[in-house]
C-alpha cells in the first residue's frame, strides 16, 4: 500500500495522546514507538492500548518503515511497569473474557510483519513483560528488571505470559518466575534467555542492530519473521517444509534478483519491496 493511500504512521501517533512515532529520526527505515504514561510508569491502560493497536495498524502499511524499536518513555523510568491495575479490580470475569479476546496488542505487535526490537529502558513488569516477548529481539537496559508479578495479586499473567516465556527461557525458568512473582535483573535476564543483550552503549546498540535489519529487503524480512515464529507451533519436518516453500517463493520476487545482482556487481543492493 503507497504512502498517500492512507495516513502515515507519524500521522497517526500525532493524534495519540499516550503513543508517539518517529520515523527516520535515528536510522533510516526505523521508526521508533514510545510508550508515553510517565506518571503511571508507561502502564497499559485501555487508551494506550487502542492508542498503540492504531499505530501499529500505520505502521503496516507505512512503506517508510522497514523496523519498529518500541520503548517506554524514559520519563516513566520504565518500559511498561504493567497493566493498570485499578482496571483489573474493577472488572467480572465476563468483562475480562471480552478484554481478553484477540487480537490485543501483544498479538498485535507479534503479528506485525515488520520486526520489532523491544527497548527495554526500565522495568518490563507484568504486561510489560509480555509485551517484550511479542516482540521479535529484547535488547535491556542495565537498570532494567523483569517479571511477572501477577501471582502476588492473585491472578497469573493474561497476556501470553504462560505461553511465550516457556518458549524463551524453558519450562523451569518460566515456572520459577511465574509462580514466585520474583523479579530480575537485566544481567539475569539475559543469562536466561529473557533478553537476548544487556549492551554498555545501549541506544547505539538498539539502533546498530534495527538499522542493520532496515538495510535488508523488506519481502525477505517478513518471510524470515514468518519462518522463524513458525517454529514454535511447528514440528521440526513440517517446519523445515515450510522453510523450502517460503524460501521457494522468495525466488518470484525482484528483490532476490536485485540482491543477487548487487552481489556480483559489488554494490549496495536497491530493495523494491517486490
Amino acid at each position: 500500500m503507497s504512502e498517500s493511500a492512507d495516513p502515515n504512521s507519524e500521522a497517526v501517533g500525532a493524534e495519540c495522546s499516550t503513543v508517539s512515532v518517529a520515523v527516520g529520526d535515528r536510522v533510516d527505515g526505523v521508526a521508533t514507538v514510545t510508550l508515553s504514561r510517565p506518571e503511571a510508569r508507561n502502564a497499559l491502560d485501555a487508551q494506550l492500548r487502542a492508542e498503540l493497536s492504531d499505530v501499529l495498524e500505520a505502521i503496516e502499511d507505512d512503506d517508510r518503515v522497514r523496523v519498529v524499536v518500541l520503548t517506554g518513555d524514559d520519563d516513566g523510568k520504565a518500559f511498561v511497569a504493567g497493566a493498570d491495575v485499578s482496571e483489573l479490580r474493577e472488572r467480572d470475569a465476563i468483562e475480562q473474557r471480552e478484554a481478553s479476546k484477540r487480537p490485543r496488542i501483544y498479538e498485535r505487535v507479534a503479528d506485525l510483519s515488520k520486526p520489532v526490537i523491544a527497548r527495554i529502558n526500565g522495568h518490563a513488569l507484568g504486561g510489560g513483560c509480555e509485551l517484550a516477548q511479542a516482540c521479535d529481539v529484547r535488547i535491556a537496559h542495565e537498570r532494567a528488571k523483569l517479571g511477572q508479578p501477577e501471582i502476588n495479586l492473585g491472578i497469573v499473567p493474561g497476556g501470553g505470559g504462560t505461553q511465550r516465556l516457556p518458549r524463551l527461557v524453558g519450562q523451569g525458568q518460566a515456572m520459577r518466575l511465574i509462580l514466585s512473582g520474583e523479579l530480575i535483573d537485566a544481567e539475569q535476564a539475559a543469562e536466561i534467555g529473557l533478553v537476548e543483550e544487556v549492551p554498555e552503549n545501549f541506544d547505539e546498540r538498539v539502533y546498530d542492530l534495527a538499522g542493520s535489519m532496515a538495510e535488508k529487503s523488506p519481502v525477505a524480512l517478513e518471510f524470515a519473521k514468518t519462518a522463524v515464529q513458525a517454529s514454535a507451533r511447528m514440528d521440526l519436518s513440517s517446519g523445515i517444509d515450510y522453510e523450502a516453500e517460503l524460501f521457494s517463493q522468495l525466488f518470484a520476487t525482484e528483490d532476490k534478483n536485485e540482491g543477487i545482482d548487487a552481489f556480483f556487481e559489488d554494490r549496495d543492493p536497491e530493495w523494491r519491496g517486490r
